[in-house]
C-alpha cells in the first residue's frame, strides 16, 4: 500500500482592504494542499506591525505552514515569518524590502505626506459603482465593490502608514517573490528577484488565476520555477 503524502497547509493573506474572495478562483491540488484563507483584523490603538504580525500568527493552527501574500498582505506575511517557522514564504504583487517602495511611497514617507490621504475614500467605492458609466468602469467598480470590503478608518489609516513606513532593509534569501510586469502599484522597475507574470497587473491575482492555478503548485513544492517568464 502507497504511503500517504503529507499535505502541505497553506495560508492566504489578501492586500490592503480586501477580503480572502480575490483568491476564489485559485485551486490547488487537494490532495497535497490544504488552503485556509487570513483575514484583516482591526489594529489595536497604536499596535506596531510586529506586533499585529504576531496577533496574526494566532490563526495559524498548524506547523512549518505556506504563508502567501498578496500586496500589503505580503508585507504582513515577511513580519509573521519572522516569528513562526514556515515550509514557504511567498509574496505576490508585493515588495521585500522598503528600497523596492516606488518614489511616491518614499516621498510620503519622508514628508508625513501620507497622513493627508482621505482614508475615507474607500467608502466612494459604494458611490462609484452607481456613478459609473461604459462597459469597462461598472466593472471595475463591481470589483472595488465586491473584494475591497475593510472599510474601518483606523485599519486604512494604520495600513497606509505601515505600507509607506516599512522599515525593512534586509531580504529573506528564501522568500519568493512573484510580480507582474505591469504592476502600476508596485512597478516592476523597482523590483529585484522575482517570478515575471507577462502583462500581470497588481490585480492579477483575480485576472490572472490561471497563470496561478498552473504554476503555483510547482513553486510551492520546489521553491522556484525553471524557464518561466510567460
Amino acid at each position: 500500500m502507497a504511503e500517504k503524502k503529507e499535505v502541505l497547509h497553506v495560508y492566504f493573506m489578501p492586500g490592503m482592504a480586501a477580503n480572502p474572495s480575490i483568491f476564489e478562483h485559485i485551486q490547488l491540488p487537494q490532495e497535497q494542499f490544504k488552503v485556509h484563507y487570513l483575514k484583516w483584523i482591526i489594529p489595536e490603538k497604536g499596535e506596531s506591525l510586529k506586533e499585529y504580525a504576531i496577533r496574526m500568527n494566532g490563526f495559524i493552527k498548524h506547523k512549518n505552514p505556506v504563508l502567501i501574500g498578496v500586496s500589503f498582505g505580503g508585507i504582513l506575511v515577511q513580519e509573521m515569518s519572522k516569528y513562526i517557522d514556515v515550509y514557504r514564504l511567498i509574496i505576490i504583487s508585493s515588495v521585500k524590502c522598503k528600497a523596492e517602495l516606488p518614489g511616491t511611497m518614499k516621498f510620503a514617507a519622508k514628508t508625513g505626506a501620507f497622513k493627508l490621504l482621505p482614508t475615507g475614500l474607500l467608502n466612494f467605492v459604494d458611490h462609484f459603482e452607481k456613478v459609473a458609466f461604459g462597459t469597462y468602469l461598472k466593472k471595475r467598480a463591481k470589483l472595488y465593490r465586491q473584494y475591497l470590503s475593510v472599510r474601518d478608518k483606523r485599519y486604512i489609516n494604520w495600513a497606509i502608514k505601515n505600507t509607506v513606513l516599512w522599515d525593512c532593509e534586509e531580504v529573506d534569501k528564501k522568500l519568493i517573490h512573484i510580480h507582474g510586469d505591469k504592476d502600476e502599484i508596485f512597478p516592476a522597475k523597482n523590483i529585484q528577484d522575482y517570478i515575471k507574470v507577462e502583462g500581470g497587473t497588481h490585480v492579477m491575482v483575480i485576472n490572472r488565476f490561471r497563470w496561478f492555478n498552473e504554476h503555483l503548485p510547482q513553486i510551492i513544492l520546489k521553491g522556484k520555477m525553471e524557464e518561466i517568464n510567460h
